[in-house]
């Protein structure tokens, strides 16, 4: 069985995450609102792109037979869920066009989603150099 993810998949969760992220950054930087308010949406970003790797690193250790203690799995899944409660009630009560919200939305949920690939396409790769070594290093 080939654990290698393809490099089309590869390159379809870089692009998904780094279009996601300028995307949203972008407008971000052209928003017509507070300082603050813009480093709100901001924190939120970078908060939920590291709960999100976190999560998919606790849950593939658990698969593997990896230890992961249940307060740290438990947190993993908090903050990734507290971070999208975090957007949606900003973007509720933010002052902007249905449009722009669902953009900042939309950008989000592709930047998580990218995060979440990349860091397994990530983690697939390693095995597979891992056992590659191990196995040349065997034989």
């Amino acid at each position: 069985m080939n654990l290698k993810p393809s490099n089309a998949f590869i390159a379809a969760s870089w692009i998904a995450l780094i279009i996601g992220m300028i995307g949203y950054l972008i407008g971000l930087f052209r928003a017509e609102m507070d300082l603050s308010e813009k480093g709100y949406y901001f924190t939120i970003l970078i908060f939920s792109l590291f709960s999100v790797v976190s999560v998919q690193k606790v849950v593939r250790d658990r698969m593997e037979g990896i230890p992961v203690t249940d307060i740290y799995y438990g947190i993993s899944w908090f903050c990734t869920l507290l971070s999208i409660a975090l957007l949606v009630v900003g973007l509720w009560n933010a002052n902007l066009l249905p449009s722009e919200k669902g953009f900042y939305a939309f950008s989000f949920i592709l930047s998580i989603f990218g995060a979440v690939a990349v860091q397994k396409n990530t983690r697939d790769v390693q095995m597979l150099a891992n056992s590659t070594t191990y196995t040349t290093t065997i034989d």
